[in-house]
């Protein structure tokens, strides 16, 4: 218990202290945990031997992964991706193997070890990949998708491999299939059964995870919402995750791919929101533990023997997988991010591979030397690709800097309203002063937004609202009023302030983010400014009250007397603002802003009092 506990104390304080380190230098959260291994593992030497025992714990972190991408994907989705599936997909693992396989012979390796390196180093990092796009937000990109649609092909191809890597050891054939027999009969569905046997109870595990995905999940979930405690919940999404996990390899399935499909059958259901959030925290500490297990089994003493080779050799095989993907991506049409993210993104080894390597050795297809040297440069490999991805960055930064913009629209009609950004906010003000009878230009930087409103019938103008010629060109200089709308704080201030150089006398409406924001859309002139969250906030306030006691009168008069005051506040405090002095350290602010306050609190007791008196004066009369 007490090394229990001394081994949960150190792996929970590198994370802590070393992911925040690596996440606020741009790093990622991966490559923090992998330096939090090695540091307590090799460099520290606070964990041994133990942490790969650990790490086939930490591996199910990678299938409540897959789960949690399933129930995002309903079965039309998956269905719709077949093609990048089978081709994309397999194609990858067919050139890598044989790339590889080749470069091996040419080195000396017989056909059979040669072939196994082939297969073990065509495999990516599942965890690392899917991890790191779901953080950088480029899961549903060209790339992200391309890059997921390769990764659960490798993970339905891990299947025949397993397959096939003991067929390559004939000599030990025979006694394999004895002790594999021997060990695992008991826990297993398929083990002495003929190859049809194997296949029907294959696909009737399958059918079960389905059906009982369909017909079982509701009665289930209603059952456990009797019980009216929230744990239940999360025991509930444990359960079917392990459930599943452990009937598949009942039958020699992975059990992430057994999850994933699971995930999909669930996908449409009314609980796939209830089981994203029970199972999301445990995959996070689960994906965590697996990357500081693979940071701690580094073997320096080996690294350090040869570092240039063994760094060599991982680079070597970043570079042909990312050759090979490359090419793939241009035969599949990606361009740009796009291509150089599938590239990069999938260069490295996986956690697969560690599965094949032991496998391989046990089956003695590779020797236990070969074995550590594989393993190494795969987990060399899993600790560059947070760089690759960095590399990533750059070059998309650099593209996104070397792409010329699309030139903006030819403007052919002015109006006397100019609403600069049609995103949720200019959309409802566009139509409801339209419905009105009044005629709009709409203007907006996104081609996108502007070509689907279009669909719709509503006429807009592409173009960045904030350059002169294009406002001049959209009837500046006789319209009434401008109703700024964009979302980036920084261009509505600009906007505004090169709307009221132009023209003095315009109307000016602007949107503000936040109460800092409304401080320099008032400087910069505009004539009346709307908090984003302001009215929608009050609206929500008057409906609590109205349910707390307070009649619809009593809580729209608190509601008025709220919003007058405020803005009385506002205007007080906007004098006092300084944007050269942090808010905290303006003390002429700090000071007016609790005096307001207390003032307020007052004002809106007697503001409300007045209007009873009133009301009950004019019901009297």
């Amino acid at each position: 218990m007490d090394s229990f506990l001394f081994l949960a104390t150190i792996y929970l304080a590198a994370a802590v202290i070393a992911v925040p380190f690596a996440a606020r230098l741009g790093l990622g959260s991966v490559l923090g945990y992998l330096l939090a291994g090695i540091v307590i593992g090799p460099i520290m030497g606070f964990i041994g031997t133990e942490s790969q025992n650990l790490q086939h714990f930490a591996e199910f972190g990678v299938v409540m992964m897959l789960f949690l991408i399933g129930l995002e994907l309903d079965p039309r989705a998956l269905w719709n991706m077949r093609m990048r599936l089978i081709g994309l997909g397999g194609l990858q693992v067919v050139l890598t193997t044989s790339v590889i396989t080749r470069i091996a012979i040419w080195l000396g390796q017989p056909f059979t070890v040669a072939l196994t390196i082939g297969l073990i180093f065509s495999l990516s990092s599942t965890a690392i990949v899917l991890q790191t796009l779901n953080e950088k937000k480029l899961m549903q990109t060209g790339g992200g998708r391309s890059a997921f649609s390769v990764l659960l092909a490798q993970d339905i191809l891990v299947i025949p491999m397993l397959a096939i890597i003991p067929l390559l050891g004939v000599s030990d054939l025979k006694i394999y299939g004895l002790e594999h027999v021997n060990e695992s009969h008991s826990f297993s569905l398929v083990a002495g059964l003929p190859g049809w046997g194997v296949t029907l109870v294959t696909l009737g595990a399958i059918a079960s995870v389905v059906l009982a995905g369909i017909f079982l999940t509701r009665p289930l979930f209603r059952y456990i919402h009797t019980a009216n405690l929230r744990e239940m919940y999360t025991a509930v999404a444990l359960l079917i995750v392990i459930a599943i996990a452990f009937l598949m390899t009942l039958v020699g399935l992975s059990p992430a791919l057994g999850t994933f499909l699971a995930g999909v059958v669930l996908a449409n259901t009314e609980f796939r929101h209830e089981l994203e959030a029970d199972v999301e925290p445990f995959k996070g500490l689960l994906l965590g533990l697996f990357f500081i297990t693979v940071g701690a089994g580094i073997s320096f003493s080996t690294l350090f023997a040869d570092p240039l080779l063994f760094v060599g050799l991982a680079l070597s095989i970043m570079m042909v997988k990312g050759i090979i993907l490359f090419m793939l991506g241009k035969v599949f049409k990606l361009k740009g991010r796009d291509q150089w993210l599938f590239t990069l993104g999938l260069a490295q080894a996986g956690e697969f591979g560690f599965v094949l390597t032991s496998f391989s050795a046990q089956v003695n297809v590779i020797s236990g030397e070969y074995e550590d040297r594989i393993l190494l440069v795969i987990t060399l490999s899993m600790l560059l690709t947070p760089l690759f991805f960095i590399l990533y960055d750059v070059l998309s930064k650099r593209m996104k800097e070397a792409t010329t913009a699309p030139e903006h629209d030819q403007i052919d009609e002015q109006s006397p309203i100019i609403i600069a950004g049609v995103g949720r906010f200019g959309q409802v003000v566009n139509r409801m002063v339209q419905l009105a009878g009044k005629k709009t230009t709409v203007l907006d930087h996104d081609l996108g937004t502007i070509e689907v409103m279009r669909k719709f019938g509503v006429k807009g103008f592409f173009g960045d609202p904030t350059r002169p010629e294009l406002l001049h060109a959209a009837g500046l200089k006789e319209a009434k009023v401008l109703v700024v709308a964009v979302d980036d704080p920084k261009a509505a201030t600009k906007l505004v302030q090169l709307a009221r150089r132009e023209r003095p006398d315009l109307h000016i409406i602007a949107r503000a983010h936040d109460r800092i924001h409304t401080y320099e859309l008032y400087r910069a002139g505009a004539n009346d400014i709307v908090r984003e969250m302001f009215d929608g906030s009050l609206r929500a306030g008057r409906y609590v009250l109205e349910n707390t006691g307070l009649s619809e009168f009593e809580a729209a008069a608190h509601e008025k007397a709220f919003y007058k005051l405020d803005r009385y506040a506002l205007r007080e405090t906007a004098a006092l603002w300084d944007p050269g002095i942090p808010v905290l350290e303006n003390k002429a602010y700090m000071e007016r802003s609790n005096e307001l306050r207390i003032e307020l609190e007052a004002a809106i007791l007697q503001e409300i009092s007045d209007d009873q008196q009133k009301k009950q004066d004019s019901e009297q009369s």
